[in-house]
Parts: C-alpha cells; structure tokens; sequence
C-alpha cells in the first residue's frame, strides 16, 4: 500500500465514499434554528481581509452534503449523536461550505485549492463564479496550492473534458501527497469505493504535470506564503501560513474541518482521514500554534468565510469568528 494508508483506513474510508457522490438533498425541518436560503437570487460569495500588507479573498466554492458519519468516528456514537444535536448538527447529511482563499503577494496571486469543478457534487463548483462575483481575472492567477489531493480541493483543476482551467499558472503540490496519489498501481490496490479517488486525484494533476512545483514542510512558496506539515488527513496534507508586518494567518485546509467539532473535540478522527491518531496530533499542534502565536486562521469547511482566531480552552479550543470590516 503506498506510504502511511493502512489497509483499515482505506477500507474506511472506501466505505464512506459512495456517500459524498450523493445528490443535493434539503436539509429535514429542525424547528426554529434552522434557515432556508435566499428568497430569490444572491450574489457570488467573496470575502476580503489583509494580513500585514498581503490581502486576502476567501471565495465561496458552494458547499458539501456530507454524512454525519463522518464526526467522530472513533468515539462513542451516543456522545457523537448528542453532541451534534445540542449544537443543532443532527441533519443527515450535514451541509458544509468550502472556503478556497486567494492570496495577493506582491507580483504573486496564489489561490490555495481550486475547488470541486464539475464533476463533484451539484451544491459544489461555485469558484469561478465567485471569482466573477469579486471581479478577479483567473488569468491573474499565477499559482495554485494544493493542500491535499481529495475531490473537493483538487478536482476543480480541469474542466468537464479534462482541460487545465488555468494553464498559465505554477502548481504547488507536497511532494509526499504527489507520490502518494500517484504512485504506479495505486487504484489497482484500492477497494472500488475508493478508486474514483484515486482515478480523480490523477485526472486532476496528470494534465498540469508540466507545471508542477513539489514542496517540502516549511518551503517558501512565494514571499509571506509557505507550507506547514499537518498529514494525517491524508499523508502529505499541507497548511499554509502567511505572515507579513508581523502578522500571521494559516489556512487549515482540511486539518481542521469543523469551526465546532475540530476545536471543542479535536481528537475525534473524521471519517476521510487516513491516519486518525496522526490527523489528530496534527490538529492539536496546528491550533494550539495558532492560539499560542495569536494566529487568524481559514478553515476550508467553516460557515463561510471561515476567517477568525483560536482560543485555548482547557484541553481543547474554541473558534471565535473575525468581524467582517467594511473598510
């Protein structure tokens, strides 16, 4: 098996994979905590904030029907079940936003992950759409980070046919998840649930193969813009941190994938991580480096926009939400 996968992992998680092909479904009635969408039409989803003097454009992806499987999977489902239903969590599925940040570095924008596209899921692939809705030209973009490798932060890649969607731009990528994505007979090995992965994973990074840049933890990627190790997620699951002027911001990606259940139990393993016990340890030392170093941070999966800080509560965190500034 390549790299770190055990063989119990990927069953795991070939077993849930079927779900995350699930169609849109509406969310069940849950009294009055829960809200329905607009009445009518909205605009593209985008968000800016600065870091020091590098700016920052969170761009709504859609979001992601996921089952409440997934929470917890290695702790008690009672707790689980409870704990989702105090917070008002217990639709099943669950529905989850993606959060893909546009960095502006100097001569450099960076868009770290680049969504769904159109293969994914229907609630999902809203990226370029957001981008028309912020006014930015994707041909402006001149690189693109890959955290990970899974369908919703690295299948939006290429179109319906296949081709690169921006073919002027430098692919950032860890070298470890690179291997492990693409190692020869990988999908030959894998349960069939989880071949898609795989076989959507080497769809995505064969075409650009020409323009791939591998990174180790802790490389520059371009000025105020460099990548932090947190595997478990998968092998080579990255963050990424951007620091000017003496501020600093990381980009959880997926280390972290619930503005809830990551800070307030995070050593419960989500059901797509591929190591739990490593997933976890990464979790902890990303937030508790955030809470400690007063870090912003963007979570992928978080309420839109995602941005915020992490406070330490006794062995676990919280995330406090940042206030949107108009000016």
């Amino acid at each position: 098996m390549p790299l770190t996968m055990s063989r119990r992992n990927l069953m795991r998680i070939a077993a849930l994979a079927p779900a995350l092909a699930m169609p849109a479904l509406a969310l069940p009635d849950r009294g009055l905590a829960q809200v329905g969408g607009p009445l009518g039409t909205q605009p593209a989803g985008h968000f800016r904030c600065s870091v020091g003097s590098i700016a920052l454009t969170v761009l709504s992806d859609g979001g992601l029907m996921l089952p409440n499987a997934v929470f917890g999977v290695n702790a008690d489902r009672a707790e689980v079940t409870a704990y989702l239903e105090r917070y008002y969590l217990a639709a099943d599925p669950s529905y989850n936003h993606a959060n893909v940040v546009l960095i502006d570095a100097g001569s450099a924008r960076v868009l770290v992950d680049d969504g769904s596209g159109t293969k994914f899921q229907p609630t999902a692939g809203k990226l370029f759409e957001s981008l028309a809705g912020a006014g930015i030209d994707p041909a402006s973009i001149t690189h693109v980070l890959i955290t990970h490798a899974h369908p919703d932060h690295v299948w939006g890649m290429t179109d319906a046919a296949g081709t690169p969607i921006l073919p002027q731009a430098e692919i950032v990528i860890g070298g470890v998840e690179h291997d492990f994505w693409l190692a020869p007979g990988f999908a030959d090995q894998a349960p069939a649930e989880f071949r898609p992965f795989i076989e959507g994973a080497v769809a995505a990074l064969t075409p650009v193969m020409n323009r791939i840049r591998l990174v180790r933890p802790g490389d520059s990627v371009v000025p105020g813009v460099s990548v932090i190790d947190t595997p478990g997620h998968t092998p080579g699951h990255l963050s990424v941190m951007v620091d000017s002027d003496g501020a600093g911001l990381v980009i959880t990606g997926d280390a972290a994938t619930h503005a809830l259940i990551s800070f307030e139990r995070p050593e419960w393993v989500f059901g797509y991580d591929s190591d739990g016990p490593l997933a976890v340890a990464s979790r902890r030392r990303l937030l508790d480096m955030a809470a400690t170093d007063k870090l912003a941070v963007i979570g992928y999966h978080f309420p839109f926009p995602g941005v915020g800080n992490v406070v330490r509560e006794g062995d676990a965190y919280r995330f406090i939400p940042a206030l949107w500034r108009w000016s």
